[in-house]
């Protein structure tokens, strides 16, 4: 039986939604390894609009799970819908919108809040010890919210980054783009991508590894 795993989306553009090289690397890597995927968002409004062509703030409105079914080709779920029950493991793409939308961590650092639907399907995923896996910067959406677990993760090498995982309670490890780091007794797996890049088969190299390890936790 095919082993089902989630994607959490989070928009759609790396400077307001899920990084997109991130979110469809993901879906090929588990397409390949032959696993059902369950694409899923929040029903919200995007934290704001970024031209992604430059680089500033637009005046216009979106909604996350509206633009994040453009990565998933319209087969998305509202995560409201969706129950730990309904998956194996979750994966987390990053991009700035797992930052700003699954979380505030991007505007208030460590006193960030995790949406409640995402602080939700993590927490019961984890509590399920279902492994979960985070790309880029979405670790630090994902300390926040299993703040008292005080997971291992890592988003690369950026200092600041690391130091506000550790105040919100989790441990940060040092790792290179194409490599992960695993905290086996949380069944976590994590991998820098764009925090680090510079380069797709940089990043490709970590985020197959992740959903390869992913898949060997269930």
């Amino acid at each position: 039986m095919s082993k089902k795993v989630g994607v959490l989306l989070a928009g759609c553009g790396v400077y307001d939604g899920s990084e997109i090289h991130e979110a469809v690397l993901t879906m090929l890597y588990l397409d390949q390894a032959d696993a059902d995927i369950i694409c899923m968002a929040p029903n919200m409004e995007q934290y704001h609009v970024i031209d992604h062509l430059s680089g500033t703030e637009a005046s216009e409105k979106r909604n996350v799970l509206v633009e994040s079914a453009r990565i998933a080709r319209g087969k998305i779920k509202d995560l409201k819908e969706v129950q730990a029950s309904d998956m194996d493991a979750l994966i987390i793409p990053g991009g700035f919108g797992a930052a700003k939308n699954l979380s505030d961590f991007a505007i208030n650092n460590i006193k960030a809040k995790v949406h409640p639907e995402v602080q939700r399907i993590i927490t019961d995923m984890i509590n399920g010890k279902k492994p979960v896996g985070a790309i880029c910067i979405a670790p630090a959406t994902l300390t926040k919210a299993i703040a008292d677990k005080h997971p291992e993760v890592t988003i690369g090498n950026d200092l600041g980054t690391a130091d506000a995982i550790e105040k919100m309670g989790g441990k940060h490890v040092a790792c290179a783009v194409d490599q992960i780091h695993v905290d086996r007794k949380r069944k976590i797996v994590t991998t820098p991508a764009y925090m680090l890049g510079p380069n797709i088969k940089n990043v490709a190299m970590g985020i197959e590894k992740l959903v390869t390890e992913v898949l060997a936790m269930i």
